[in-house]
């Protein structure tokens, strides 16, 4: 694990979370209170695996926040 200067978090390596957590994480990530703008409405499963591949890709990571004692998910600094 590495600290985050820019947010003051922990990042989290996604492969250390137990399958079912990090599913969770997805789900609560996808299902946030935003609007789907794209040409047609994607299903939930498309959009976890969606997230899924910017984990492994890099190109988005799990942090977590200890003051707040919560996780989040995260576009990856270039």
């Amino acid at each position: 694990m590495t600290i985050d200067d820019r947010v003051g978090a922990i990042q989290v390596p996604y492969t250390s979370l137990q399958p079912a957590t990090l599913r969770a994480l997805v789900e609560e990530f996808v299902t946030r209170d935003t609007t789907d703008y794209g040409e047609r409405e994607r299903t939930l499963e498309e959009k976890v695996e969606d997230v899924m591949r910017q984990l492994r890709r890099g190109e988005a990571r799990v942090l977590f926040d200890p003051e707040t004692s919560s996780a989040n998910i995260v576009l990856a600094r270039p």
